[in-house]
């Protein structure tokens, strides 16, 4: 299966997800049909794909889509440990902004806090800019995750703006 979510191409990606109406990225429609129908190993193709706004596409997606936190378990076990890493923090971030932001659909579940030893309390804002330093502290990179954070969830709200008006 590593070897099929390797080989998904950038253009197939932004495909899946304009697809499945997440207008994070522009870009065509794409030649594939299939993989936006194939939750977990788009999550997988997204969380270990070279270029980072299609990492930070998964965001908006699990805003977008809370039905794909069921398929979120099943994508992290496809990845190794940068990508999962990855995937793990964004669907945090996720889970985090949703009870920050009006979000539709149901509530994300808390699934990966506990593997990355993060303590989440009642305060969403406390609990997002603790998962930007311990995310900082497993990756080892000096990213403003914080910001990264707040910036995909700008442009889903943005996008979200534009379809209803």
């Amino acid at each position: 299966m590593m070897d099929a979510v390797s080989s998904v191409t950038g253009e197939q990606l932004t495909g899946a997800l304009n697809s499945l109406g997440v207008r994070f990225i522009m870009g065509e429609a794409g030649r594939d049909k299939t993989l936006h129908k194939q939750p977990a190993r788009l999550l997988a193709a997204l969380a270990q794909s070279n270029e980072a706004r299609l990492r930070l596409a998964l965001i908006p997606l699990f805003l977008e889509h809370p039905e794909f936190s069921a398929h979120a378990r099943a994508a992290a076990d496809l990845l190794e440990a940068p990508a999962r890493l990855t995937l793990q923090c964004y669907y945090t971030a996720a889970f985090c902004l949703q009870r920050i932001l009006p979000a539709p659909g149901k509530p994300l579940p808390d699934l990966f806090s506990g593997e990355l030893s993060l303590s989440l309390g009642a305060d969403p804002e406390e609990n997002l800019r603790a998962l930007a330093r311990r995310h900082r502290e497993l990756s080892g990179a000096s990213v403003n995750w914080l910001g990264t954070y707040q910036h995909a969830a700008q442009i889903w709200r943005k996008s979200l703006e534009f379809r209803k008006g």
